[in-house]
Order: structure tokens, then sequence, then C-alpha cells
């Protein structure tokens, strides 16, 4: 699991490098067929994480693949599910709060991921059996050849939290009424409430870390934007649940679309 959890950090950081360099030049936005703006970086970035993914013997399930038949992929026992560029919209709007997502799963359940933030090099990572972990990458850049020599710089999660008001943390792009809704709910049983908005899936990470306590999200979602962000809350030791079900969000399913779920 070591060296799994190292192979699929080098990739995030090695996808963030080529995104960057579409990020500080003056890309063109494609489109998809959904209107969702696609860049040169996505691309990019989707490219060289197979390319280093291919050290392992598992398969990639990401967006770019997802017309792979679910007789086929229903047959994995392992996959990696990826997401090279979470957060297009925020990309496009330069703000900075855009990830790579990197998740390992084994029997529907995410069992280790990695969510990079380019920007910031802040990295995020977790696996069972090792514990979910937050560094800056300016602390080993060049240096970490194993695992090791990342763990040594992080900070284990959650972080001890100094925060004093109920905090929720709800999609920059994406706010929907019924996540609106659910917020003013929030708000009228805890006194003090404060409120963040951020794109991507730094918001599972924000859980994660204690920078949260909460995560709504009644609006639509790919597996693949939730299975790396999920590991590192639960191994944190929060729970991502599905809202329909009351249980953890499950993946690889025939519709590789998430229903509505909540992050505490």
């Amino acid at each position: 699991m070591e060296a799994l959890l190292f192979i699929a950090i080098e990739a995030s950081l090695k996808a963030g490098e080529e995104i960057l360099k579409v990020y500080e030049s003056n890309f063109a936005v494609e489109h998809k067929d959904d209107t969702s703006p696609l860049t040169l970086a996505d691309k990019n970035a989707h490219n060289i994480i197979c390319e280093n993914l291919k050290k392992t013997d598992f398969p990639v399930l990401s967006e770019e693949g997802k017309l792979i038949d679910y007789a086929e992929r229903s047959r994995w026992k392992y996959f990696w599910m990826v997401d090279p560029l979470d957060g297009t919209k925020e990309f496009v709007k330069r703000n900075g709060e855009f990830t790579v997502n990197i998740a390992l799963i084994h029997q529907q359940r995410s069992i280790l991921g990695v969510i990079y933030v380019p920007v910031t090099k802040t990295l995020y990572f977790a696996a069972e059996g090792i514990g979910s972990y937050k560094v800056q990458t300016s602390k080993f850049k060049g240096q970490a050849s194993e695992l090791n020599d990342i763990l040594q710089y992080s900070e284990k999660l959650p972080l001890k939290s100094t925060k004093s008001k109920f905090t929720i943390v709800a999609s920059r792009s994406h706010l929907s009424e019924e996540t609106e809704m659910f917020i003013d709910g929030i708000k009228t049983t805890h006194k003090e409430v404060a409120f963040i908005s951020s794109g991507s899936s730094i918001k599972l990470c924000l859980v994660a870390e204690g920078s949260a306590d909460i995560y709504p999200r009644f609006a639509p979602t790919m597996e693949w934007d939730t299975a790396a962000g999920q590991a590192i809350c639960e191994i944190a030791g929060k729970l991502v649940i599905d809202y329909s079900t009351n249980k953890p969000l499950l993946y690889n399913k025939q519709s590789l679309l998430n229903n509505w779920f909540i992050v505490q």
C-alpha cells in the first residue's frame, strides 16, 4: 500500500506541474458536450497520470474513459479512479481552487486517496493502514524517493482545531436550492455558524482536516469527483454518507453518477 500511495502521489505532482504550465499561460478553453470547460491542462494531466499509474497492474477509470462498458469494469477487483482536473470552472476563473484527484477502489470502496492543489502546492493523501495526512510539497520537493520521505514532513488529519463556530463548507459554483435549504436548517440548530465557499474536492479536504464540520452536496457529482476525498475523509475518521441510503458512497456502480451526500 505504501508503494501504491507513493506512485499516486508522484502522479498527482507531475500532473499538477503540467496543469500549472497551462494555467500560467493564455490558455484557450474548449467545451465538452455538457458545455463544461475542458482545457489543454485536463488532457495533459490525464495522460501523465495514466503513464505513471502504468507502474501498477490496475486499470484506470476517469471521465476520459467513462464509456468503458459496465460488464468489463464490474469485473475489476482493484482500479484507479482519476479526475485529472477537478474544478475546471475554478481553473477558467483563475481562482486556484482546482485539484488533481487519484483514488484506488477495491470492491466499491475507496481505500486510498490523493488530492493535490497545484496553485497552493498543498497535498492531501491517505491510505488504509497508513493514515490521512496533509503537507506542503515545498517541504520535500525533489527529495522524496519513498513515502517515508514525505511522511516526515506531513501533519496527520484531522488537525487540531481552534475554531469556535460550527462551520459549513459548500460549493462555490454549484450551490443548489436544496443545499441552501439544508444549510438554513443547520443555522436554526447552531447559534453561531460560519460558511466557507470553495471549489472542487478541496471541500472534502476541509472537513477531513477539521477546518469545516460539514459539507452537504445536494447537486450532481460523478464518482471521480469524490473518490479520493472520501478515502482522505474516512481514514481521518470522518463520514461521507449517501443521503438516500444513509450508508457510505459506493463506487464502480453501473451509473457513475453519485447520489446526494453529506460529509461530516
